[in-house]
This record gives structure tokens, C-alpha cells and sequence, in this order.
């Protein structure tokens, strides 16, 4: 294959990628007819969620034709392996657009289709071990970029793009056929998912883009010649995906929380925090990956010392640690004081529900006052057999509570 096939190739997936992503976008976007009440047409949902479908489509359609043309020549098990573990992976995302897969599962069919491209491109047990290692790590690293709009999309059209010009270097143009497809087919969707996104790469997108560099970037490291030093370029293609898994990780078991339940501390979500736009993270982020992928390509063609690869990492060092410092995750709510002292100096902890209206409360005071009262009355007659006497032996009378005294009262006392 040379480099007119391989121009041939992406243009052909950039075209076939736009014209399903705009039918997709029409689809999605067309409104509701009277016979269906409330939101979008059925579906619309699905459609934009798993947007990245059409992505998919465009680039193994291109790929998969260059192959049938025999573009790849002697190298076309490598590539028939690497368009094969990537549709699988991307059938597999779009079974868990549709309804969630559990992440054991994704995991183990990831595995298979790493097993499977290694296997088609004859790498030896060792090689092939760590290439399934790193495939599997890249795949679900790159695929955790895909938490804002056109992010996935951005960064990944760089590391294409990096992917294919190390793919050049060494004449393997079989191994740069993905990768060419792949950069044009992202370019065509970058416009459907910048923000406001109006389709997403979804899981199907998201984990073909990044199982189909992950894979590439691992057959390019074994097929590169002795003298190169792949082992230190290649990774640092991987530079930004790393590093935000990376900064998850760390903060997710710095917080005491799951480091499988994804939330909103992401590289993206933490620049939001601190009033970055959504386009202007995608362009921050996309030039944060190009350093690496620029740098990394220029040691891979033996034009700078791998001692320069410490420059972007050490940036991305510093990043990652700064990032950690903004705060990504709320505070827990303290909860509501549910106790009160009583008139004995006693705590008492009040019930969680106090449901009483307030006329049956009141009407309980009035009872319970009046049995008080009736119980006091009754103590007082026991208490008291007879009326209080004077000294002399005549009975007193008590003078009224309010007001001026009564006839009765008078007339007792004009008696005695």
C-alpha cells in the first residue's frame, strides 16, 4: 500500500462518516409529528447517545474496502486483526448504549479481541502478553475521555494523526491504514459533537477510537526496527488519556470512593470548576496531547533524544498534581439536629416524624388540664374535710380570685 491508498482510504471514511452522522443528526433532531406526545421522535435518545456508531461505520467501511482491494499486501493479517478486535469492541459499546453491561464483562471482551489482533500479527507469547496488557489499559483510558463534548473526538484525531505519521516513517503502511481512516473519520464527526453536541461517540465510539490506537500503537512498537526507541515514543502518544485515569484514580482513593464508579472529577469536570468552557477544555486538552504526540514523533523518527519525552511528561506531572488541588467533590451535608433538652437538664431525641395536627393537640392539653384539675379538686376534698375555721371557731371565707366579691360572699361575711 502507498500513500496514495492511504489518502484514498481517509477521504473515503471522512465522507461516508459525514453523510451518516448528518442522516443521524437529522434523525435525531427532527420534531415531534402530533401523534407523538411530548419530546423528540422515538428513539431520538438512542440516536444521539450512540451517535459514534456512524463514526464506526465510515471508518470500517474505508478500511475494510482498502483490504479487500489487497491495499494491505503481505501485512493484511495485522490489519484485517486490528479492524476485527476494533469492530468487536465497537459492537460491544453499542450493546452497552442500548442497555449497560456490567464492567467485568466489557473487560473480558476486550481481552478476546486484544488476544485476537496479537494472534493475526504473530507476536510472540512474551510480546503478545504485554501487548494485551496495554491494549485492554489504553482502550478503557481513552474511552474515559469521552466525559465532554467533543473531547474524545479532539484528542483522539491528534493521536491519530501522530499514529499515522510514526506508521510512515518506517514505510509500514499496512499498520498506517487504521490510523488514516480513523483521523479522517473523527474529523468529520468533530463538528456533530462539538458543544453543544448535538451526536456522541457514545461507548461504541468511544471504545473502537480507543482500542483501535491502543492496538495500532502496540503492532507498531513490535514492528519497529531494533534502532528506534519505540518503547519510550509510542506510550507517550498516550500521554492525556493516561494521566486522566491516572488523576481519577488517585482522587477517587484519596476521597475513600470507588474507583470503578465514575463521577464528575475528570480532567474536564475540574477545568470547568474553574470557569474554563467546554470548547475552550477541548482545545486546551487537544494542544496538551499534541505536545507529547509531536515530541514522541520526532524521537520515533530519530530527530530529538528520547531525553526530551521528560519535558511534556514532566508538565503533565505538574498538571495532574495541580488538578488535584481543585476540589471535585462536594461536601457532605451535615445532618439535622434531632435532640432537645427537656426541663430536667435531660437529652432527649425527638421522633423523626411529628405528624399531630394541632387541634387534637390541643385538645389533649385541654383534657389532660381538666383531668389534672379534677384530680386536684378530689386530693382537696380528701385532704380537707370541712371548711377552714378562725380562731374563735367561725368559719372563713376566701376572698374572691378577681374582680369585686360576689353577693354571696358578702352576705357570709356580714354574717360572721
Amino acid at each position: 500500500m502507498n500513500v496514495l491508498g492511504i489518502i484514498a482510504s481517509g477521504v473515503a471514511a471522512l465522507f461516508i462518516t459525514v453523510a451518516l452522522a448528518r442522516s443521524a443528526r437529522r434523525a435525531a433532531l427532527r420534531p415531534r409529528t402530533s401523534a407523538e406526545p411530548g419530546g423528540r421522535t422515538p428513539g431520538a435518545g438512542v440516536l444521539r447517545r450512540a451517535g459514534g456508531a456512524t463514526a464506526v461505520l465510515g471508518v470500517a467501511a474505508a478500511t475494510g474496502g482498502a483490504l479487500l482491494l489487497g491495499a494491505a499486501g503481505g501485512a493484511a493479517g495485522s490489519a484485517a486483526g486490528l479492524l476485527a478486535g476494533s469492530a468487536t469492541v465497537a459492537v460491544l459499546g453499542l450493546v452497552h448504549d442500548l442497555k449497560p453491561l456490567w464492567a467485568l464483562l466489557r473487560v473480558a471482551v476486550q481481552t478476546a479481541a486484544a488476544v485476537l489482533v496479537v494472534t493475526l500479527a504473530g507476536l510472540p507469547p512474551a510480546a503478545a502478553v504485554l501487548a494485551v496488557l496495554w491494549i485492554v489499559l489504553v482502550t478503557n483510558a481513552f474511552a474515559l475521555l469521552d466525559h465532554a463534548d467533543g473531547l474524545l473526538t479532539a484528542v483522539g484525531l491528534v493521536t491519530a494523526a501522530a499514529l499515522l505519521a510514526c506508521a510512515t516513517v518506517d514505510g509500514g503502511f499496512a499498520l498506517a491504514l487504521l490510523p488514516a481512516t480513523l483521523a479522517a473519520g473523527l474529523a468529520g464527526f468533530l463538528l456533530h459533537t462539538w458543544h453543544p453536541a448535538r451526536l456522541h461517540l457514545g461507548a461504541c465510539g468511544a471504545q473502537f477510537t480507543g482500542f483501535a490506537l491502543a492496538a495500532s500503537g502496540a503492532l507498531l512498537q513490535e514492528a519497529a526496527p531494533a534502532g528506534r526507541t519505540a518503547w519510550a515514543a509510542l506510550p507517550a502518544l498516550a500521554t492525556v488519556a493516561l494521566a486522566d485515569t491516572v488523576l481519577v484514580v488517585v482522587s477517587r482513593r484519596r476521597a475513600g470512593r470507588s474507583p470503578l464508579r465514575d463521577t464528575d472529577d475528570h480532567i474536564a469536570h475540574r477545568l470547568r470548576r474553574v470557569r474554563v468552557t467546554v470548547p475552550g477544555t477541548v482545545v486546551l486538552l487537544a494542544l496538551w496531547a499534541g505536545a507529547p504526540a509531536a515530541t514522541g514523533t520526532l524521537v520515533y523518527a530519530e530527530l530529538l533524544h528520547p531525553a526530551f519525552l521528560l519535558v511534556p511528561l514532566a508538565g503533565t506531572a505538574a498538571a495532574v498534581l495541580a488538578l488535584l488541588r481543585i476540589p471535585a467533590y462536594a461536601p457532605p451535608r451535615a445532618a439535622p439536629s434531632r435532640t432537645s433538652v427537656s426541663r430536667t437538664g435531660r437529652t432527649r431525641t425527638a421522633p423523626r416524624r411529628t405528624t399531630v395536627s394541632a387541634a387534637p393537640a390541643s385538645a389533649a392539653k385541654r383534657t389532660a388540664a381538666s383531668a389534672r384539675g379534677g384530680s386536684a379538686a378530689a386530693s382537696g376534698r380528701s385532704a380537707s374535710p370541712g371548711p377552714a375555721r378562725t380562731a374563735s371557731g367561725r368559719p372563713t371565707v376566701p376572698p374572691p380570685p378577681t374582680g369585686r366579691p360576689s353577693e354571696a360572699t358578702a352576705v357570709a361575711a356580714e354574717r360572721s
